[in-house]
């Protein structure tokens, strides 16, 4: 009869762990070969370290970098990682992940729940911000006393913008959509991808109707930014999500992941608007700025 050989130890005497391996996978569109699995990056919003991870329906979401004790999450905020995949559900272990919005310190805590615990990892959170923009380090992208635009001018924050025949939902403003290429110092590169030299797309309102088979929402239009009328590898330019410069040198890495989503207009319903940006909302007759405002 053979005995089952003991557990490794190191020379300290402690167990050596072993880690089941994990397939990584690699985005097809990405020119750099760019890995899915565990990218990290930095929030654009409060400075704090990401990871990037793909989901099953070719989108991405952005994970707390550590692990958490499932007691101290909410079941319906947990996550798991799986052969390099993100997908929102507990795996039955003692730990999960967490997406970095529902802590994010530079957003609205009122759906943060109360009893969950988490509120103390989010002000450890807002304190690593505060450090950082103290120290020169970080910048926010909206300066946290900096006043919000008028609410007489429809801006959208999360724009519909339609490129090679396809809508996607992007995830700043047009003006503020900045390149994912890495510069020679192994920095993002802080360039947007509308310039005042090059070509722009066209706001027009058109029917928000669902694509691939999906039900049309009745009676409803909505804001559109427009690129279909620019040249080929101009669109290509924005899909990739490069800057004019980088655009022409395809050997240079990409150091994030193109941030476009696939419009849905079922569940992105709320990113819906009925108003170009360009118009502004006609004010009462008593007001100052009643007479002359274009509607």
């Amino acid at each position: 009869m053979r005995s089952s050989p003991p557990p490794r130890r190191h020379w300290d005497g402690s167990p050596v762990v072993t880690y089941r391996a994990r397939s990584l996978r690699v985005a097809p569109d990405s020119p750099s070969r760019l890995l899915r699995c565990a990218q990290r990056s930095r929030c654009n919003e409060c400075g704090n370290p990401v990871e990037w991870y793909g989901r099953g329906n070719d989108r991405s979401i952005r994970l707390h970098p550590r692990e958490l004790p499932t007691v101290s999450v909410p079941v319906d905020l947990r996550w798991h990682v799986s052969s390099g995949i993100a997908h929102p559900a507990g795996d039955g272990s003692g730990w999960c992940r967490l997406a970095h919005a529902v802590i994010c310190p530079a957003r609205d805590a009122r759906g943060l729940p109360s009893a969950s615990g988490l509120s103390g990892l989010r002000r450890a959170l807002a304190l690593h911000t505060r450090r950082l923009i103290d120290s020169g380090a970080f910048t926010p992208t909206v300066a946290p006393d900096s006043p919000a635009p008028p609410p007489d001018v429809c801006r959208p924050a999360r724009p519909i913008v339609q490129l090679l025949y396809v809508r996607y939902l992007a995830a700043h403003p047009v003006d503020e959509i900045q390149c994912v290429a890495q510069t020679r110092h192994s920095n993002r590169c802080t360039q947007r991808l509308l310039t005042s030299e090059g070509p722009a797309g066209v706001w027009t309102l058109v029917p928000a109707t669902a694509e691939r088979g999906q039900l049309a929402l009745p009676s409803e239009v909505t804001a559109l930014y427009d690129l279909t009328g620019l040249p080929y590898g101009e669109q290509l330019r924005w899909r990739t999500q490069r800057c004019p410069v980088h655009a022409a040198a395809p050997s240079a890495a990409d150091l994030a992941m193109a941030e476009w989503e696939a419009f849905d207009p079922l569940v992105h319903h709320a990113h819906i608007h009925s108003r170009l940006p360009t118009h502004v909302r006609r004010r009462g007759p008593g007001s100052p700025a009643g007479r002359g405002a274009r509607p």
